[in-house]
C-alpha cells in the first residue's frame, strides 16, 4: 500500500527527487523489507515516455534502480555472510531447500536468477551464507537486476505507445 501512495505522490516530484525515490525503493525492495520497486519504476518511466522527456532521465532511472536493487541484494548477502554455516534440517521450508540445492549445484551462477520475486532474495542470502566470492556475486546480481529493469523499460515503451 505504501508503494502505491508513494507512486501517486511522486508524479509531482522533480526528476532528481524521483531518482532518489527510485533508488530508495529499489534498495529496500531488495532487502527483507517489503516493497515493489517495479511499480515505481514503471510509473516514472511511463511518465517520462508520455512527456517525451526520456533523453537522459530514462538512462538515469535505469541506472539508479539497478544500483539500488543491487546494493540491497548485497546487503542481504553481507548480513547472511555474518551467519555461521549450519546444516538445515530436512523439515525446513521447501523453497529454502530448493534454493540451497541450486546454490550448491551451480555455485555463484545461480545469482543470475536473483531477479526472481521469492527465490532471488533467498539466492542472495545463500550466496553470502555459502561464502561465494563477493565481487563475482556483485557483478552477477547487477547484471540480473539490470536485465529485469531493462525488460520493464521495454514493456513501458511497448505498451505506452
Amino acid at each position: 500500500m505504501y508503494d502505491y501512495l508513494v507512486s501517486f505522490l511522486a508524479l509531482s516530484f522533480t526528476s532528481e527527487n524521483q531518482l532518489l525515490l527510485m533508488f530508495l525503493s529499489a534498495f529496500f525492495s531488495a532487502t527483507i523489507l517489503p516493497g515493489n520497486s517495479e511499480i515505481i519504476f514503471s510509473i516514472f518511466a511511463s511518465q517520462s515516455v508520455i512527456l517525451e522527456d526520456n533523453s537522459s532521465f530514462i538512462g538515469s532511472l535505469l541506472f539508479w534502480a539497478t544500483l539500488g536493487n543491487t546494493l540491497g541484494s548485497m546487503t542481504t548477502y553481507f548480513v547472511a555472510y555474518l551467519i555461521p554455516p549450519l546444516k538445515f534440517a530436512s523439515s525446513q521450508n521447501s523453497s529454502i531447500q530448493k534454493a540451497l540445492g541450486y546454490s550448491k549445484k551451480y555455485g555463484v551462477w545461480v545469482l543470475l536468477f536473483s531477479w526472481l520475486p521469492i527465490f532471488g532474495d533467498i539466492f542472495c542470502g545463500l550466496a553470502g551464507w555459502l561464502r561465494f566470492n563477493a565481487l563475482q556475486s556483485l557483478i552477477l546480481i547487477g547484471v540480473a537486476k539490470g536485465c529485469r529493469y531493462g525488460i520493464l523499460l521495454w514493456g513501458v515503451y511497448t505498451f505506452t505507445f
